[in-house]
């Protein structure tokens, strides 16, 4: 196991080649969260920051945990090739669709409707292990293309609002997510 502080090549590129990626957050109480993510939603900003665009899902469990907690755990691990995980442990700050600064933030991935939020992290520390317990699986394809962006494209701008009133203003433990609060 290895600890750093920030990510050097070797680890940019491994990030880089990896389908899906797993974020972790917790508040002080509740539960633990933790998501798989996918799409082309996530950039390297540098060797102490990442940026990851959050797609509309069925909760919205990480903005909620980071307005009370901001600490968060990106998980990358190798399904293929040499076995690898990578922890980026961080803080960030979160940038809603109605806020300054989130047309050049998106800029840097595809238009995809239901597009919620954008996590911008800064890397405390990064930390590789193993992983030889990690099964080999062979990559497919990404689900989104084919389900998820079609349903917030055909719903429209309207239909994904009324979505996250009703899905995604409140964590499971009844956090406020701040989706709708004006900065």
């Amino acid at each position: 196991m290895a600890l750093g502080t920030k990510l050097n090549g070797t680890l940019r590129r491994f990030i880089e080649r990896q389908p899906v990626f797993f974020v972790a957050t917790a508040a002080p109480t509740g539960r633990v969260n933790l998501s798989p993510k996918g799409a082309d939603t996530l950039r390297i900003l540098g060797d102490t920051r990442l940026r990851w665009l959050n797609l509309s899902g069925s909760g919205n469990e990480t903005a909620g945990h980071l307005r009370l907690a901001n600490r968060i755990t990106l998980m990358f691990c190798a399904f293929e090739g040499d076995a690898l995980i990578l922890r980026v442990y961080g803080r960030a700050d979160i940038l809603h669709p109605r806020d300054v600064g989130w047309d050049a933030a998106a800029a840097d991935f595809p238009s995809m409707a239901g597009s919620r939020q954008i996590f911008d992290v800064t890397i405390d520390s990064v930390q590789t292990s193993c992983g030889t317990g990690v099964p080999l699986m062979a990559y497919q394809g990404q689900r989104a293309g084919e389900e998820l962006l079609p349903y917030y494209e055909e719903i429209g701008p309207e239909g994904v609002d009324a979505y996250w009133r009703k899905k995604n203003t409140e964590t499971i433990d009844g956090f406020p997510t701040g989706l709708f609060e004006e900065p």
